[in-house]
């Protein structure tokens, strides 16, 4: 069985533990955050998520404001908008957080700030990330979509 020791283990900045441990329900990442870096846009997914900071201090922009977190501190992001979340490291000292959810595929992902959408399957020459304002109506490109062929 492998281990990865999520205090101390060498990060380039993101480690996949779920994919490192062979996880297939879970989706779990730890995220180096260095001073004054974020360590996503603000977005919010259609699946819980969960962040535990394991190391330092991080400020999470949600719907309502801004949190601080500091060691040891766990908040859940719920599900859909009222979920967004932007998480930031405003200390001095490099900050590491754990973030986990439920591995729901194909994934989606809204950044209200840039007017995006990101869909993740589980395939990733798939990944897609498109503005919003480009989408088309569900029947656009299939005019014999009502025709029994």
């Amino acid at each position: 069985m492998d281990v990865i020791n999520v205090l101390s283990a060498p990060n380039p900045g993101r480690i996949d533990v779920a994919q490192a441990l062979g996880s297939a329900e879970t989706t779990m990442f730890v995220y180096d955050v260095d001073p004054g870096e974020g360590s996503s846009p603000y977005h919010y997914e259609y699946a819980e998520e969960w962040l535990i900071v394991l190391d330092g201090s991080v400020v999470v922009r949600t719907p309502e404001g801004e949190l601080n977190l500091e060691r040891g501190d766990i908040v859940c992001f719920p599900a859909g908008p009222a979920g967004a979340h932007k998480v930031m490291n405003r200390s001095e000292s490099r900050a590491r957080t754990l973030l986990f959810s439920s591995s729901r595929l194909p994934a989606v992902s809204v950044y209200p700030d840039s007017n995006k959408v990101g869909v993740w399957p589980a395939e990733g020459e798939d990944d897609l990330i498109f503005r919003r304002d480009t989408a088309v109506a569900w029947a656009d490109g299939e005019d014999d979509w009502g025709k029994a062929v």
